[in-house]
């Protein structure tokens, strides 16, 4: 037990002495300097190489870039009024069997709610209630906010629908029989 102590003074005593402030302070090190540039990467100038490519390029690819959006645009534009459905969305305020619940439904909604224009879909075996044709969620939310007062089971709900200026193609009576 005697060891343990003398050994534990003997460290506090050789760790103060070694704890003693370095002489000079900062007036040592003022002459001291580094040089390294040697180790250091080489760059070329990017100010006279950004002048260039801007002179040159940045007209020239703007006006192409341009160009490709409006050409992709106009594609992709062109391919959506070849399809006759769009996707959206509609408050569903009724869904269930009983075709006579079906219509109180839509003639309440006239009733309570004159600027709002029900309608209805048989999908078999369920009648269905819905009103307006939404592109976005946010959209149907106005209407939805107003049937929730009085419809408390109405829902938001995805849908598809057909666009106002497709029209069908024709049947041939000469290709009508390989159509459905």
């Amino acid at each position: 037990m005697k060891f343990v102590w003398i050994l534990g003074l003997f460290v506090i005593i050789v760790g103060c002495n070694s704890s003693k402030s370095t002489t000079g302070g900062a007036a040592a090190y003022s002459s001291y300097q580094e040089n390294l540039t040697n180790s250091l990467p080489a760059y070329p100038d990017y100010k006279a190489e950004l002048a260039a490519l801007e002179s040159n390029k940045v007209t020239a690819s703007v006006k192409t870039v341009d160009a490709e959006l409006n050409q992709k645009i106009t594609e992709i534009y062109d391919k959506n009024l070849l399809e006759p459905y769009f996707n959206g969305y509609s408050v569903l305020v009724y869904s269930g069997i009983d075709r006579t619940k079906a219509f109180e439904t839509q003639e309440e909604l006239a009733e309570n709610f004159p600027d709002i224009k029900p309608e209805m879909q048989y999908q078999e075996p369920r009648y269905l209630v819905k009103v307006g044709k939404f592109n976005y969620k946010i959209e149907a939310q106005k209407s939805f906010s107003l049937i929730k007062s009085q419809f408390p089971t109405a829902r938001i709900i995805q849908d598809r629908f057909q666009r106002k200026e497709y029209e069908a193609p024709e049947i041939l009576d000469s290709n009508a029989e390989r159509q459905n």
